[in-house]
């Protein structure tokens, strides 16, 4: 995923990076503070070359439910909005937003706040894979600011970094006209509690989707590169969240999933090498499932396989914002399934029952949910939901 960084730091080393100060407070009186540094990052695609948003504040305040008006806020104002490519941070890159004195203490909103597109001059907008730049529209970002509930302390006389992981896949809406509207999902990260998982596929499999996932939900993503490396950070670390599933998915091959990944606070857990890859055996074309969502409703729509009783989700998408139609390419091959264990390199085997078999799953965003299950070996176009 894109991710934007944010780290609260002691004001005495507000411009030294990740470096914590120590100490106590100096015998004085003085109420005890930290900084606050924001950086973010990206996920996969889903079928554009550039998604860009602009970004002139950062916003937080201890209560989860503070309004627009209440007390308690600060804010990172960026000395000017940075507009920046999500799709350019991925495999661990990250874009500093900058930092901000806070007093210690525990913070549980964070808001996020866009620049206007201006006219012609356009602030926020995505370029579709051969296509051109059309705008983004953002409602409420420019005013209130996204809203995301997590919470992070800031230890006084120390460096926390907070990273905005922004999930560009699950975040871009496309509307009836054909306009694009920003939904984002983003998560907020301390990076004193996490870590990160890496590897790498084969050369041919060079721009897979590698998903953490954790019970069926994905919980950041990335882009292998031209060497096939992928990194996925961050993320929190095992005995917190219980470990992480590592989900490959690309076009024309089989997908891969390693099991159990575990995730070490400051540390990094390979899955595989570059001398041992992750190796897929190639499969028919994608095949696709689609429909509608009635009425057009506000959702997500995800592609879920199940091995051994655990979900694994393959693709999602958001159906249309006025129309409802949703399109998901999931390959048709058997998926091939591995434990970690601690040992290179993982061996991966065939689960021959779940190839073709997906639960397609809608989302509401009123909460509601409704699935049904797909032999997704042929095309499937009217799979719908209404709600």
């Amino acid at each position: 995923m894109n991710k934007l960084l944010g780290a609260l730091t002691c004001a005495c080393v507000a411009s030294l990076a990740l470096v914590g100060c120590g100490g106590g407070d100096g015998g004085s009186g003085a109420a005890q503070t930290g900084t606050l540094r924001v950086q973010m990052t990206d996920a996969p695609s889903c079928g554009f070359d550039h998604i860009y948003v602009t970004v002139s504040q950062v916003r937080v305040n201890a209560s989860a439910q503070a309004g627009d008006n209440d007390a308690g806020w600060s804010t990172l104002t960026l000395p000017s909005p940075q507009k920046l490519d999500l799709l350019s941070l991925t495999n661990g890159v990250l874009a500093d937003l900058g930092d901000t004195a806070l007093p210690a203490g525990q913070y549980q909103q964070v808001r996020l706040v866009l620049a206007q597109n201006q006219g012609n001059t356009l602030a926020n907008s995505v370029v579709p894979t051969g296509g051109t730049e059309q705008p983004l529209a953002t409602p409420s970002a420019t005013q209130s600011g996204y809203k995301i509930i997590s919470p992070f302390t800031v230890q006084a006389n120390t460096l926390v970094d907070l990273v905005l992981d922004f999930n560009a896949c699950k975040s871009i809406v496309q509307q009836g006209n054909g306009g694009y509207s920003l939904k984002p999902v983003v998560t907020a990260t301390p990076t004193v509690v996490s870590g990160e998982i890496s590897g790498y596929v084969a050369p041919a499999e060079a721009g897979a989707t590698v998903f953490a996932e954790q019970n069926g939900k994905v919980v950041t993503g990335t882009i292998a590169d031209s060497s096939g490396k992928f990194v996925l950070s961050p993320l929190v670390q095992s005995s917190t969240q219980g470990n992480y599933d590592v989900v490959i998915v690309q076009n024309d091959f089989s997908s891969g999933i390693v099991r159990s990944v575990p995730v070490v606070v400051n540390s990094n857990t390979a899955v595989s090498t570059s001398s041992a890859p992750i190796v897929l055996p190639a499969s028919a074309p994608d095949t696709v499932v689609g429909g509608t969502v009635t009425p057009s409703a506000d959702a997500l729509v995800r592609a879920l396989q199940t091995i051994n009783g655990n979900p694994y989700e393959i693709a999602s998408v958001n159906a249309n914002l006025d129309t409802g139609a949703y399109s998901l390419p999931v390959p048709p091959a058997t998926p091939y399934v591995g434990t970690y264990t601690g040992a290179l390199p993982v061996a991966l085997t065939a689960a021959p029952s779940s190839a073709a078999q997906y639960t397609i799953e809608a989302d509401a965003a009123s909460g509601a949910t409704q699935s049904t299950g797909v032999n997704a070996s042929t095309s499937q176009t009217n799979v719908n939901f209404s709600f």
